[in-house]
């Protein structure tokens, strides 16, 4: 009889090397998952300093063409960047200051006609075509009221989250600073601390994407001021009120892909209803959406063209991953993130990506 032992030997060492690379696959994995949710965690700890260095790095991608545009006419480095950023900040607060002001010359009138744009949609709502109950309506508002005021912070809260992001934002504007006036240097220094063999890919890797960083904040900068003239000139056809702090929530929005033009599209639809009733409401829904189409169809494909290349499914969980892990600041940074880690993939793969040759990159 045929001894069948020699031919089930080599099946199952050939079974048994499969199980070994499976184990090292998944323990891989497990350590690599480890290390992110270590290294997240660190982040989140730190907010306020990742956000102030999230913030200079993005904006230090937006304005790194004037500081070199300024270099060329001859002004020194450090000079450059310190008129750039003196410039941001006076193109920062000039907004906010006129805003403050008309806020605060508005305020009278607007308590006045948001009581009675109250009025006015409660009674719609009673007497429209699907009728409420006015108790039920009135038990609603209250209890809205009422969240609102609980989610409030308290003042010691308040207090410290003020001072956290003034302390943030002066942090953001010095590193902003040193990124204009040195980063090139530093960039330098970071990849001569490599071994020799890998200094090239590297220094293609990060000027890939630093590329693939400038161009989404580039453009999302001029989407951004797109959709909040398109949703003021609405508003201010309508009549609404606080049509420039809209406009500028709108611009700030646009900053969080999706889901950032969706939430300033109801909140000017929810002032406009409440303000004007629902026909205005109408109105600014449907320009709001009108604007949110051309956003799409028009100037993301005309404007980032093939700078950002994710999916939409990619940057809505990007997008959802970074709220989670560090709220809103992790919204806006999740997109160039991820937008920069593929450019860095292609550019290691030795794939040549469509932002590795941008001007701006850090060492050019």
């Amino acid at each position: 009889m045929r001894d069948q032992s020699g031919d089930r030997r080599p099946l199952l060492r050939g079974a048994s090397a499969n199980l070994v690379r499976a184990g090292l696959s998944c323990g891989s994995l497990l350590v690599i998952g480890f290390t992110v949710l270590l290294a997240a965690r660190v982040v989140v700890r730190l907010g306020p300093v990742t956000v102030a260095v999230a913030a200079a790095l993005l904006v230090a991608a937006l304005l790194l063409p004037v500081v070199d545009a300024l270099r060329r006419i001859g002004i020194p480095r450090g000079l450059s960047a310190f008129i750039t950023v003196l410039g941001l900040l006076a193109v920062l607060t000039g907004p906010l200051v006129l805003l403050g002001a008309r806020v605060a010359g508005q305020f009278g009138d607007l308590g006045r006609q948001l009581d009675e744009g109250v009025g006015r949609t409660r009674s719609w709502l009673i007497r429209g075509p699907a009728p409420l109950d006015a108790r039920q309506l009135d038990q609603l508002w209250r209890e809205l009221r009422g969240a609102l005021v609980d989610a409030a912070p308290a003042p010691v809260v308040g207090a410290s989250l003020v001072a956290e992001t003034l302390g943030a934002a002066a942090l953001a504007v010095v590193l902003l600073f040193l990124l204009l006036k040195d980063g090139r240097q530093m960039w330098g220094w970071l990849v001569g601390r490599l071994p020799e063999r890998h200094r090239g890919r590297a220094d293609r890797a990060g000027r890939a994407g630093w590329a693939a960083v400038a161009g989404y904040v580039r453009g999302t900068v001029i989407i951004a001021a797109v959709d909040a003239l398109g949703v003021g000139l609405a508003l201010l056809v309508v009549g609404v009120p606080l049509v420039l702090p809209l406009a500028l929530l709108t611009f700030v929005a646009a900053f969080v892909p999706i889901v950032g033009a969706t939430l300033a599209g109801a909140a000017a639809v929810l002032v406009a209803l409440v303000a004007d009733g629902p026909v205005a409401a109408l109105v600014v829904l449907a320009a709001v959406i009108g604007v949110q189409q051309v956003e799409g169809n028009l100037l993301q494909p005309l404007i980032m063209g093939r700078t950002v290349r994710l999916h939409p499914a990619v940057i809505l969980i990007a997008v959802a991953a970074g709220t989670v892990l560090a709220g809103v600041a992790g919204a806006v940074a999740a997109v160039p993130l991820c937008a920069a880690a593929y450019q860095i993939a292609l550019a290691l793969s030795g794939e040549a990506g469509p932002a590795s040759c941008t001007p701006s990159s850090p060492t050019h």
